[in-house]
């Protein structure tokens, strides 16, 4: 009874931090919301009895990924948010039917799943050599996929920020440049003015 409970407040901190996420319009803000979502999923693997999921779920995604989003948030959203009509309002209205008919496969598969016999044999178990064993086998081109992804956005954040440095330097000088018109000349240009 207690671990049901449990469950459920987890699940639920889990899902408000998820609609959190979604629903704020200030992206660092988004950004915590995930890092939560991140640490109830942990916890839940916790409650599984997948301690080795836990861990690298903290590690790896509360922790390594968040930055490299931290990071390019920073990079690309430089203290101001962006105003004026969304250029993307038709496709989010598409977003709340394609949620829903996820929603109802995410359903329709937990349903068939609890209908099957549960897994036995070494494949069930959590433990760090079957995880690995099966990472580095049967799963060894996603794994090696997800990192060339990850090394991909890493790349594109840093080709688009220099790209917003080079379109900044173009627009003219920035207010250093009227700074530097009402100072006063230094000591040596005025000696320079009375020779």
């Amino acid at each position: 009874m207690m671990a049901r409970v449990a469950f459920l407040l987890i699940a639920g901190i889990a899902v408000a931090a998820a609609l959190g996420l979604v629903l704020r319009r200030n992206a660092i803000h988004g950004a915590l919301f995930l890092v939560m979502n991140l640490g109830c999923v942990a916890a839940l693997y916790l409650m599984l009895g997948a301690e080795f999921l836990a861990f690298a779920q903290i590690i790896v995604y509360a922790g390594a990924i968040m930055v490299l989003f931290v990071f390019a948030i920073m990079v690309l959203i430089p203290g101001k948010e962006e105003t004026g009509p969304d250029p993307r309002k038709a496709w989010r209205l598409l977003a709340a039917p394609l949620g829903g008919a996820l929603l109802l496969e995410l359903v329709l598969l937990v349903a068939s799943r609890a209908a099957a016999p549960a897994a036995t044999g070494a494949t069930a178990s959590g433990s760090v050599a079957t995880i690995g064993r099966l990472l580095f086998t049967d799963y060894l081109l996603p794994f090696e996929l997800t990192s060339v992804l990850l090394l991909a956005a890493m790349v594109g954040v840093l080709l688009l920020a220099r790209s917003r440095e080079g379109t900044a330097q173009s627009q003219g000088p920035g207010p250093e440049a009227s700074l530097r018109a009402s100072a006063p000349p230094r000591r040596a240009e005025r000696e320079v003015g009375v020779r």
